[in-house]
C-alpha cells in the first residue's frame, strides 16, 4: 500500500509541476559550464548565438524555441483517457512460457501552448492483472512533463517531471523493463524546477537562474547479495541545486568585443553513503566578432570541484552492512572521506557560427575538471517540417544530477513516444524543438559519482501524413570513489552505453492509423559483476476509431536481452495485444 501511495504522490507532483515550467531567456541553468550567452549577441545575423559551446552540460536555450510546432499559435488540448488491453507475452528463449494479462491503464495527454506559457505532458498508470500463477499482477506509472510560465516580464518558471521503469542488472547497467516487471525491475522518478532572471542596467545585460531537483530509484525487489558485493551500489535518491548569474555587455555596445562576468555553483547529495558532489566556478569571458555570422569567445576562470563520501556501517568482522532495500548503510559518525578534489585556473575557447535562424553551430575546448575538456552543439531546421540537434557533454554529477539535466533539455512541445504494449516511454519524444531524447542518462544506475562524457544526435521530420524521427548516442562514465569506503571498488570503473532509439507513425484516412518503434542499447561495464549486455526490442501497431471517442488498437512487439556470458542465456519475447481505448 503504502509503494502504491507513493506513486499516486509521483502522479500529482508532475501534475503540479507541469503547471509551473518555465526559462524564456538565453541562458541556460547548468552550473558546470563556461557560459558564453551573455556576451555572443549583437554581431551576428538574427538570433544571438546560443552559447551551447558544447559545454560540459550546456543545452540550446529554450526560449530560442518557443511557440514550437504551432507557430507560435494559442493551443489547448487536454485528453484524458482509459484503456482495456488484452495481452499475450509467449517466451521464445531460453522457455516456451505462454503468458496471459489484462492491462487497465489511466492517462492524460496534454498540449498547452499560450502567449507567455506553454506545457506538455503524458502520464500513464497501468495495472496488469495475471491470468494464472506465473503471470504475475503488477501496476506502474509512467509520465513525461516538461514546460514553462512567464510570472512577469523577465521572470519565468520552468519545471519538469518524468517516470519511468527500468531492468537493472547485478552492476547497474538498465535496460528496458517488461511488461510486468521482475525482482530486476526499478521505478525511476525525477522531478526538476526552478525561475530564472533576465533584466538590464543600462547597457549591461544580467541573467540569473537557480534550478532544484530530485530523483529517486526505487526498487520494491532488491537483490540482497553477499556483503561485499556490488548489489548494494544501485543508486537511491538525491536532491541537486543549480545557480548561476552572468553580467556582460555585447559587442560594439560599449567596445567593438563583448565582456561577461559570471559565477556559478551545483551541488547534488546523493542519499548512498552520503556522497557530495560541488562544483563552484567563477570566469571571465571575451567575445571577438569575426565576422556577420562567426564570433569567436574566450574564457578564463577558477574552478572548485570536490566528490566525497562516508563510509558504510561495519558489522563484527569489518565486513559492510546492507539494509533491508538492499543498499549500503551509511554510518553517519565516519569521517567524509574525500574522492575527488580539483581545484585551480580553467581556460576555454570556442567558436560559435549561426549563417541564419535556422543554423547554429558552436565548438569549444579548455581545461576543465584538471585535464583537457571539450564539446559543442548544432542545431539545424531546414524548415519548419523537420530539426536536426547534436550535443557533446562533458561533466561531473550523480545518477540524478545528470537526469535532471537531460530533463531540462527536453523541448516544452513534444508528444511521447510509447510502446503500444508496454505503455512505456521509449527513449525519445516526437518534436520539432532541440534535444528529444532521455536514453543517454538511464543506461546506468550506480549510485557512485562519475565523469560523464558523450554524445547525442536526434532527427525528427513530419511528412505530410507521417511522423518520423530517430535519436543516438554514446554515453561514457568514469566513477569516482574514496578510498577506504565499500565503494572503493567502484572507483575507475567505466560504463559504457551506445543507444539507439527510432519511430515511424501514419494515419490511414481520418479514422485509422499505425506506429512502428524500435530502439537498442549496448551497455559495457568495466566492473566483475558487469560485462557486455544489450536490451532490443521493436513494436508495430494499428489503430482504428470505431466511434468519435472509441478507438481499437491490436499491436504485435519483440523484445530481447543478450550477454556475452555463456553461462547466462539470452531473453526473447513475443507480445500480442488487442485494446479498447476511450477518450473523454
Amino acid at each position: 500500500m503504502t509503494a502504491k501511495r507513493r506513486l499516486r504522490t509521483g502522479l500529482a507532483t508532475m501534475a503540479t509541476m507541469a503547471a509551473l515550467a518555465a526559462l524564456s531567456l538565453p541562458a541556460a541553468v547548468h552550473a558546470q559550464t563556461l557560459g558564453y550567452e551573455g556576451v555572443g549577441g549583437g554581431g551576428m545575423d538574427g538570433d544571438q548565438a546560443s552559447d551551447g559551446a558544447g559545454s560540459d552540460t550546456y543545452s540550446p536555450p529554450k526560449a530560442k524555441a518557443r511557440g514550437g510546432r504551432g507557430g507560435g499559435q494559442r493551443r489547448f488540448a487536454i485528453q484524458p483517457y482509459i484503456q482495456v488491453d488484452q495481452i499475450v507475452d509467449a517466451e521464445l528463449s531460453p522457455g516456451d512460457d505462454v503468458l496471459t494479462y489484462t492491462q487497465v491503464a489511466v492517462g492524460v495527454d496534454a498540449s498547452i501552448v499560450g502567449q507567455r506559457n506553454a506545457v506538455s505532458a503524458s502520464v500513464r498508470y497501468a495495472r496488469q492483472i495475471g491470468w494464472s500463477g506465473k503471470a504475475r499482477d503488477g501496476d506502474t506509472i509512467s509520465g513525461l512533463v516538461s514546460g514553462y510560465a512567464t510570472v512577469t516580464p523577465g521572470v519565468t518558471l520552468e519545471a519538469g517531471a518524468l517516470a519511468t521503469r527500468v531492468s537493472v542488472e547485478n552492476g547497474g547497467s538498465a535496460l528496458g523493463s517488461s511488461l510486468v516487471g521482475g525482482d530486476s525491475s526499478s521505478n525511476i522518478y525525477s522531478v526538476y524546477g526552478g525561475p530564472s532572471v533576465a533584466t538590464r542596467a543600462g547597457d549591461v545585460s544580467i541573467n540569473a537562474n537557480y534550478r532544484a531537483g530530485y530523483t529517486k530509484v526505487e526498487q520494491p525487489n532488491a537483490y540482497i547479495g553477499d556483503a561485499g558485493g556490488a548489489s548494494g551500489d544501485i543508486f537511491d535518491e538525491s536532491v541537486s541545486h543549480v545557480a548561476d548569474v552572468e553580467a556582460g555587455v555585447a559587442p560594439y555596445e560599449i567596445l567593438p568585443v563583448g565582456l561577461a562576468a559570471a559565477g556559478s555553483f551545483y551541488q547534488e547529495d546523493i542519499s548512498n553513503l552520503d556522497q557530495r558532489v560541488r562544483d563552484m566556478q567563477a570566469r571571465a569571458m571575451v567575445t571577438v566578432p569575426v565576422s556577420r555570422t562567426v564570433q569567436a569567445v574566450g574564457a578564463i576562470g577558477y574552478e572548485d570541484v570536490e566528490v566525497s563520501s562516508r563510509d558504510a556501517v561495519r558489522d563484527a568482522d569489518g565486513n559492510p552492512v546492507i539494509g533491508r532495500n538492499g543498499r549500503f548503510r551509511t554510518d553517519k559518525s565516519a569521517p567524509r572521506q574525500i574522492a575527488y578534489d580539483v581545484e585551480g585556473l580553467i581556460w576555454d575557447v570556442a567558436v560559435m557560427w549561426r549563417p541564419s535562424r535556422r543554423t547554429s553551430l558552436s565548438a569549444h575546448v579548455g581545461r576543465r575538471y584538471g585535464a583537457t575538456s571539450f564539446g559543442g552543439t548544432l542545431a539545424y531546421a531546414p524548415n519548419d517540417r523537420s530539426q536536426l540537434s547534436v550535443a557533446v557533454y562533458d561533466n561531473v554529477a550523480g545518477f540524478g544530477g545528470q537526469l535532471n539535466r537531460f530533463l531540462n533539455d527536453l523541448p516544452d512541445d513534444f508528444e511521447a513516444v510509447r510502446d503500444p504494449i508496454t505503455g512505456e516511454l521509449r527513449g525519445c519524444v516526437d518534436s520539432l524543438e532541440g534535444s528529444n531524447c532521455l536514453a543517454g542518462a538511464l543506461g546506468s544506475v550506480r549510485s557512485a559519482t562519475f565523469r560523464s562524457r558523450g554524445v547525442t544526435a536526434s532527427y525528427a521530420m513530419k511528412l505530410g501524413r507521417l511522423n518520423a524521427g530517430v535519436g543516438a548516442g554514446y554515453d561514457r562514465r568514469k566513477f569516482i570513489a574514496a578510498e577506504g569506503t565499500v565503494l572503493a571498488s567502484a572507483n575507475g570503473l567505466i560504463d559504457e552505453n551506445y543507444w539507439l532509439a527510432a519511430y515511424l507513425s501514419g494515419r490511414l484516412g481520418p479514422d485509422a492509423g499505425w506506429s512502428t518503434n524500435v530502439y537498442a542499447n549496448w551497455l559495457s561495464s568495466s566492473g566483475p559483476l558487469g560485462g557486455d549486455v544489450a536490451g532490443y526490442g521493436a513494436t508495430a501497431a494499428y489503430y482504428r476509431l470505431l466511434t468519435q471517442r472509441l478507438r481499437a488498437t491490436a499491436a504485435l512487439g519483440i523484445d530481447g536481452t543478450t550477454r556475452n556470458d555463456p553461462s547466462i542465456d539470452d531473453i526473447w519475447t513475443a507480445s500480442a495485444l488487442v485494446g479498447l481505448r476511450y477518450n473523454f
